[in-house]
């Protein structure tokens, strides 16, 4: 491995490569890694459930479970209305663990050094910006499903249609409302992009200039974007949960006021 690092040539690609086409659908090398995280992220879920089925318990399942145990107070927490906390948990707890095992693909040392020709095999999905567009815009219709089951189709289409001769204060703020959900889901998806490539970059760098000690050196930012993998993917997973709680927080304005201006804060600070 010591040679490796020392002969890494630094060669960055922003986007995905494809490796090969499957009925003239192309195949990248982060589709390749998005389906392999994918399968190691049942299998992880799969075994911790066996376990705790099975009152089997050790070191890792334990972790799994703290953290599976956070997420779910996490969400309950922000969304007061318990049916739909356990409605939306599934999507919101998923996000948090695929995000974060692709993430943590990045920083798998050698990850690129396996090539179909000139093109690496395996590159962390997260690093794509399609990928990381997609899950913002499943993020986004998800919030607005859940606005229009809580509020109604009309009623949620208010938040942002309203007259502009009766109202027109109400109609400039339905202005800024629609431009507020897109910016929040274009802020969704180049957050994420942005941390995990600069993150491969970062690393491919360090290894370039640390020549033959890149074997002591990249230990440790590794172990730096590990951490803020966990970052990142506990951050798209509260913004999931705080944009679906803004949604249906206009449900009634009395009594959701006390709710809506912490969680606002909540979003000023994670952005």
């Amino acid at each position: 491995m010591l040679i490796y690092f020392s002969s890494v040539a630094l060669n960055v690609e922003i986007a995905a490569q494809e490796i090969f086409s499957f009925n003239g659908i192309s195949i990248t090398n982060a589709m390749f890694t998005g389906c392999i995280s994918l399968l190691i992220v049942f299998g992880v879920l799969l075994y911790v459930s066996s376990k705790i089925r099975n009152n089997q318990y050790n070191r890792f399942v334990g972790l799994v479970q703290w953290v599976f145990n956070g997420l779910v107070n996490s969400i309950e927490d922000i969304i007061p209305d318990k049916i739909l906390a356990r409605k939306i948990t599934p999507l919101a707890v998923t996000i948090f663990f695929y995000v974060l095992f692709n993430y943590w693909f990045s920083v798998v040392p050698g990850l690129e050094s396996i090539h179909i020709g000139h093109i690496p095999l395996l590159r962390s999905m997260t690093a794509d910006l399609n990928f990381t567009v997609a899950l913002a815009i499943v993020t986004m219709v998800a919030v607005q499903f859940y606005a229009i089951k809580s509020l109604g189709l009309f009623e949620n289409a208010k938040r942002y249609f309203r007259n502009p001769i009766k109202d027109p204060l109400g109609s400039f703020e339905g202005v800024l409302e629609l431009a507020g959900e897109l910016s929040r889901g274009i802020a969704l998806a180049l957050r994420l992009f942005g941390n995990a490539f600069a993150g491969e970059v970062l690393l491919a760098v360090i290894t370039v200039l640390a020549g033959y000690f890149a074997s002591f050196v990249l230990p440790i930012f590794m172990i730096f974007e590990l951490f803020i993998g966990f970052i990142q993917a506990y951050v798209f997973f509260m913004l999931t949960l705080i944009f679906t709680s803004l949604a249906v927080a206009h449900t009634s304005s009395d009594s959701h006021a006390n709710h809506s201006v912490p969680v606002t804060n909540m979003v000023k600070k994670l952005e």
